[in-house]
């Protein structure tokens, strides 16, 4: 275990992390349960909630060691695991570490790269299935809007709602990814949140209203959204990253507009549907497959550039679903 190292909160981050506010130390593998090798490290938005104290998962306190989903390679054979399988589990920020055999998911070996297993076929692949299966229930007359869309959870969800025959429209904040959205992922319209003024490109990109919006971010484009919600629109509140680097919680849309429209509007929580997890995977892979859904991955090299990456993600840099690979 020489130069076994992980990543721990040094200091409470005050609005958007940076760098500083982790540090690297020597770590132990610990001696109950399997061991493993972490092979590639998931960084999420909602991780910035836990350094609040904020997220249902929990809190990371100074101290503490960073956490996420990873995939990992079993190091010993072990309590039915074989040296060598590739796993998936939550786990800390770290090189080697013991982990329950009841907490390891197999990742199946057909499949390539593994990482996906953290993306599109992980937890935001779940998220964005959830969303359309029992939130908005996408129909080909309809309009569908997604913020943050060429992120991993909002560009699946608006290449579901394509391949069911809605019109999609998706906001992001850079001139590649809007590239990205119209040219690979294929979406109808687009909007650049950061040189476009949302409300006027929502006028212009839905001009019939909005028949369902999944939400990503809240604030001030969740209320442009609810401005425009046609009768009987279906909103799916997933993320908030317009204040997961706050400490002042943003005022929320008008409850009249969600009357006005007879929409209804539902929290979602990926944690509620884990019984989707294999469907979800059957049916994704075979649009991967057949070409119909694309992907981006945004890498990130070595366990030392995982504290940077995290920052870029909470700044909204990254492009595709953020992973830290430590096999380079």
């Amino acid at each position: 275990m020489t130069g076994n190292l992980r990543v721990v909160l040094k200091r409470q981050p005050e609005g958007v992390p940076v760098p500083e506010d982790f540090a690297l130390e020597v770590a132990e593998a610990g001696d109950q349960g399997v061991l493993c090798r972490t092979r590639c490290i998931s960084l999420d938005p909602y991780i910035r909630g836990r350094l609040s104290g904020r997220h249902l998962t929990g809190v990371i306190s100074p101290g503490e060691a960073m956490s996420s989903e990873l995939i990992l390679e079993v190091a010993e054979s072990a309590h039915g695991f074989t040296a060598g399988a590739v796993v998936r589990a939550h786990g800390p920020w770290q090189h080697h570490v013991r982990l329950d055999a009841q907490s390891l998911q197999p990742v199946p070996n057909d499949i390539a790269p593994a990482s996906l297993f953290l993306g599109v076929l992980g937890m935001p692949g779940l998220t964005a299935y959830a969303g359309i299966k029992t939130i908005l229930r996408p129909k080909s007359d309809e309009t569908l809007v997604v913020s943050a869309a060429a992120g991993p959870v909002g560009a699946t969800v608006a290449q579901l709602g394509r391949i069911a025959g809605s019109r999609v429209v998706g906001i992001a904040g850079s001139v590649d990814k809007c590239r990205w959205l119209v040219d690979v992922a294929e979406l109808d319209e687009v909007i650049n949140y950061r040189r476009e003024n949302v409300r006027e490109a929502l006028d212009r990109t839905c001009p019939k209203g909005i028949d369902m919006y999944f939400d990503n971010v809240g604030g001030d484009v969740l209320a442009a959204v609810m401005e425009r919600l046609a009768h009987g629109a279906r909103v799916a509140l997933c993320g908030l990253m317009s204040q997961y680097n706050s400490d002042s919680p943003l005022s929320g849309p008008n409850p009249g507009l969600i009357i006005r429209a007879r929409a209804c509007v539902q929290g979602l929580v990926v944690y509620d549907h884990e019984a989707l997890r294999n469907e979800m995977q059957t049916a994704l892979v075979e649009e991967i497959q057949a070409g119909r859904l694309a992907f981006r991955e945004d890498v990130s090299r070595g366990l030392e550039s995982a504290p940077d990456a995290f920052c870029r993600l909470m700044r909204g840099e990254n492009f595709g679903k953020a992973l830290v690979d430590l096999e380079s």
